[in-house]
């Protein structure tokens, strides 16, 4: 019986998801902290900051003719996408994450990307620092991606916001997990140095912003209503879930297919 109505809760959640697929940021960039007003400035070329950059681009370049498997995982990150993340964290997450099976998560993940990509526009165009690979004109791992990462500039890194703020977000909703969550985040961040796309003062920045991001998301009450979504569809997923709960999620998804 309680199979059953698990069943009918994720399936009319499913059709609430499947009315709304558009991202909504849940804050524009004009609501976001400034990076501009409490985030270090990118390294100037003089000094020992700027050195570890040097000393970290060349490890990455020394640990892609060492280390093929970490290599490989870092050129998979270097897709920027939702299905990305979704891949890459199902694992450690401990469920496949995707739009059809786990929506409100999906949702969740979909509009807190947008969210995250309206904080690092400002302080990329506004410092219009060069990636390490044009500096040095060599290519990266990925050659595929080069033409449009020469039009973008490199400060802060755009995927390490991305990836840290879904496993911050992860993480929320599967605390116990947390360990291993964390540790794939910390490496999707990484795997921007190794595959040369940016210099490890753009990762650090990254981190920061995506810290930035995670804590004003907490002040939305629609970001807050769908955390709670996000986590009941988890636990019910996961087994985790009482009759009470998933009465609970049922109620709220049929609410909210209603309003859609």
């Amino acid at each position: 019986m309680k199979k059953i109505m698990m069943m009918a809760v994720l399936m009319t959640a499913a059709v609430g998801a499947s009315a709304q697929s558009k991202p909504e940021a849940y804050f524009s960039f004009r609501e976001l902290p400034n990076m501009l007003k409490w985030c270090p400035a990118p390294p100037d070329t003089t000094g020992a900051a700027f050195t570890y950059d040097i000393m970290q681009y060349m490890w990455g370049k020394e640990l892609r003719q060492k280390d093929s498997v970490r290599t490989e995982i870092a050129i998979r990150d270097a897709v920027y996408s939702l299905e990305c993340i979704a891949e890459e964290f199902s694992e450690p997450f401990g469920l496949k994450i995707s739009e059809e099976e786990t929506p409100e998560i999906w949702k969740l993940l979909r509009d807190a990307k947008a969210t995250c990509e309206n904080i690092s526009g400002f302080p990329k165009y506004f410092y219009k620092r060069k990636r390490p690979f044009v500096r040095f004109q060599e290519h990266t791992a990925t050659p595929q991606f080069e033409p449009e990462l020469r039009r973008n500039f490199s400060y802060p890194s755009g995927h390490t916001i991305l990836g840290w703020t879904s496993a911050l977000l992860l993480t929320e909703i599967n605390p116990e997990r947390a360990d291993t969550i964390l540790a794939r985040g910390m490496m999707y961040g990484e795997s921007r140095v190794i595959v040369g796309a940016h210099w490890q003062s753009d990762v650090d920045a990254g981190r920061l912003a995506a810290a930035a991001v995670y804590a004003r998301m907490h002040t939305s009450e629609r970001f807050l209503e769908q955390m709670q979504l996000a986590r009941q569809e988890f636990r019910c997923k996961a087994g985790l879930a009482t009759i009470i709960e998933m009465k609970a999620y049922r109620k709220a998804a049929q609410k909210k297919a209603k309003s859609n």
